[in-house]
């Protein structure tokens, strides 16, 4: 069995495993390459070859144990008739939200929209080593709704009685669970569910956008048999009440969590990441001290080795070899 599909699903991490958040990115010069070239950032997602290409660059360059496939969150409200655009140095910006084109979707038009995703998967599965995971990843349906409703400028969306979120919530899960199943088809063996907005969301409504959407799509994963790893970020010690509710595989601190904390409550699942990664940017002493830090913490736990968000683009690629490689010698 594939080390982190192994460290997982028996809780075997005995050999520790290794990947990041974002390492198939803009810190890589050979990412920056093609990016130059290919200005349409959604396009490049949609380019199967490219994005099998990027997946696989870091796994060139560094002893990982798994490539996450080269695709975005917001593919999903695009695949629903959503226009996505990412404007430089702002992120991603979607068109307003309109209940009848969302509604009017179909299974097959969404499939076949986001196909070039599954044919990336599929064509790095072929390509990539037999021993490393592939993951997949979706966004959670609360993280979804905040960028389709533009919560950044407006989060004052979820009080708004002339919007049903009800509604939207739940059609939305059934599409998430398809492009889960349809990426899982194609071969992906782990997902990642990122709630990245979830530290938003008010104390009383976590239950109804967090909790029960991010139990839905785990409880799907596990009658199909994917490992799932959930990351609610930026919801604090609410991260203990999630993982008895939601019960993953596996649960990714974010750089806020103490570890030692995490560690004392959140057991019986597999933890992953938590580091900061702007921990990265800094002297080599200071980075090992950290690394070494949450490799002693989680010493005989089970523990994958990444960060409390993704890489970002500053990062030195020949340091993070170094990461690796001391996270590899590890015992």
């Amino acid at each position: 069995m594939k080390k982190l599909n192994k460290c997982l699903i028996d809780k075997d991490c005995s050999s520790l495993p290794v990947w990041f958040m974002r390492q198939a990115g803009r810190y890589l010069p050979e990412f920056r390459k093609i990016r130059s070239k290919n200005q349409n950032f959604v396009e490049l997602c949609l380019n199967s070859e490219l994005s099998s290409e990027i997946t696989l660059q870091p796994l060139k360059r560094f002893n990982l144990d798994a490539a996450i496939i080269f695709s975005d969150i917001l593919m999903v409200p695009y695949g629903l008739g959503q226009n996505l655009n990412f404007i430089k140095n702002e992120g991603p910006e979607l068109s307003k939200f309109d209940l009848s084109i969302f509604l009017n979707n179909s299974k097959e038009n969404f499939t076949k929209k986001l196909n070039p995703i599954y044919q990336a998967i599929s064509k790095t599965r072929k390509k990539l080593n037999q021993e490393k995971s592939l993951i997949c990843f979706v966004g959670s349906p609360w993280t979804l709704l905040f960028y389709m409703f533009n919560g950044k400028k407006n989060l004052n969306f979820i009080n708004d009685k002339s919007v049903d979120l009800e509604i939207i919530l739940e059609k939305l899960n059934e599409y998430l669970t398809l492009h889960i199943e349809n990426q899982f088809n194609a071969g992906a063996d782990i997902v990642q569910i990122f709630d990245s907005w979830a530290g938003l969301i008010p104390e009383k409504n976590l239950s109804e956008y967090c909790y029960i959407p991010n139990q839905k799509l785990v409880e799907h994963c596990k009658k199909i048999n994917l490992p799932v790893i959930c990351f609610p970020k930026g919801i604090k010690k609410k991260y203990k009440e999630f993982l008895e509710i939601v019960k993953p595989n596996g649960i990714n601190i974010d750089y806020d969590i103490d570890p030692i904390w995490a560690k004392d409550n959140l057991t019986n699942v597999c933890l992953q990441g938590g580091m900061s990664p702007k921990i990265l940017l800094e002297d080599e002493k200071t980075i090992f001290s950290e690394v070494d830090k949450y490799l002693n913490i989680f010493n005989n736990s089970p523990y994958i080795f990444n960060l409390g968000h993704g890489l970002l683009p500053e990062t030195n690629p020949d340091v993070l070899k170094k990461v690796i490689e001391r996270v590899s010698s590890y015992k």
